[in-house]
């Protein structure tokens, strides 16, 4: 294990959105408490691979959906010294507007999808509000473009990219939704995307409520779990406390990336 060639993993935050706690679980919440969400991409770099997991949302999707827009991904990644026009590898956890959106910037990316993922958002439910909402049909289109070129790389299921990083399929908050196991120097580490999108979300077995199948999204918190030592290396996907419980890569840095490993 320790042969293993560990990675350096950061989040970016590119975005934000003031909410309330009952917009963020299952049946609502008794406490109308502000509860805001953030927006990340993460980066994962060892001496001799960098991959980029999820590529967010640009600035008109951030004005058609009333977010905060913070900084273009891009930005972010370029401080930390990826250049998107030459990025080799973009894992994709999902299709959602927040997580496909700037796809056009990574021009010689290969994507990292599940089967199970893009049959979902080509497929029957998306003529149905509650499930197609969150997706952009444009995104979708050209994602199915780029699946003509070659560029998609497809997986049914649990997938070693390599011996320190794979994907894992959770489902739950969409079909095809999965999470990226990485080793790093404090040993594994979850990506979890959307199947949490908070903390409290798994710690507290309450789901969020964009969700095709909830029985599923508890299963996947289990899941999650046995790829990791210590659950504390499971990272949520949208949670404001991953900027407080992490520190900046440097001090250039405070308040748009943090250090995961």
């Amino acid at each position: 294990m320790s042969a293993l060639e560990p990675f350096e993993v950061y989040a970016i935050r590119y975005a934000c959105v003031d909410r309330k706690a009952s917009e963020n679980f299952l049946g609502g919440d008794p406490h109308e408490a502000g509860m805001p969400m953030d927006y990340f991409v993460w980066m994962a770099r060892s001496k001799s691979k960098t991959w980029v997991i999820d590529t967010g949302f640009n600035q008109q999707a951030a004005v058609k959906r009333e977010r905060e827009f913070l900084r273009s991904p891009a930005e972010g990644l370029g401080l930390l010294g990826v250049d998107v026009n030459n990025a080799e590898d973009v894992i994709i956890t999902h299709l959602h507007y927040d997580h496909i959106g700037n796809f056009d910037l990574f021009p010689k990316a290969q994507f990292h999808l599940q089967d199970s993922e893009m049959a979902y958002a080509t497929g029957r439910y998306m003529a149905n509000p509650l499930f197609g909402h969150a997706f952009e049909e444009d995104e979708i289109v050209a994602m199915v473009r780029n699946v003509y070129k070659g560029r998609v790389s497809f997986y049914d299921g649990d997938a070693e990219l390599a011996p320190n990083i794979s994907v894992h399929h959770v489902g739950g908050h969409t079909k095809g939704l999965q999470v990226v196991r990485l080793w790093t120097r404090k040993g594994w580490l979850v990506l979890a995307s959307d199947a949490s999108h908070y903390a409290a979300n798994m710690n507290e077995r309450r789901p969020f409520p964009i969700v095709v199948d909830v029985a599923q999204m508890i299963d996947g918190w289990d899941k999650m779990k046995t790829l990791v030592e210590d659950p504390a290396n499971i990272i949520p996907g949208h949670d404001p406390e991953v900027m407080n419980l992490y520190p900046a890569p440097s001090a250039e840095l405070e308040g748009i990336a943090v250090r995961l490993d």
